[in-house]
């Protein structure tokens, strides 16, 4: 399968893939794709390497914490997986973290199919 996302080539330069990477959170700040969009408080978009990283990390969806600052995994869980990054030998600059919805459900349940889907 071929990807029409920016990202997803791997003959960008690492200026082109943070270029594509920022074109992709700005269409993800004016995502109404699912009813998500109508309660958040900011987008999350994955951040780290966007140079072929040796790791990715992929959680279900930002919580609280992630719903208001923005970034993936900071709360308990993102503490968490810091040590478990760090005690592989890498940092989270050295990764690269996202969610599979970047919005936040209401009441941290779990996203429902569609709104993975279309996310």
């Amino acid at each position: 399968m071929t990807s029409t996302t920016p990202a997803a080539s791997v003959s960008r330069t690492p200026e082109q893939r943070r270029q594509a990477l920022d074109e992709i959170a700005a269409r993800i700040e004016t995502c109404e794709a699912c009813d998500l969009y109508k309660q958040r408080n900011r987008c999350v978009p994955g951040q780290g390497n966007p140079c072929a990283p040796d790791v990715m990390f992929i959680g279900e969806a930002p919580g609280a914490d992630e719903d208001r600052e923005g970034l993936a995994f900071i709360g308990a869980a993102g503490q968490f997986l810091t040590k478990m990054i760090e005690a592989m030998g890498y940092t989270r600059d050295d990764v690269f973290i996202a969610n599979i919805c970047k919005c936040r459900p209401p009441n941290n349940r779990t996203p429902t199919a569609d709104e993975m889907r279309v996310c």
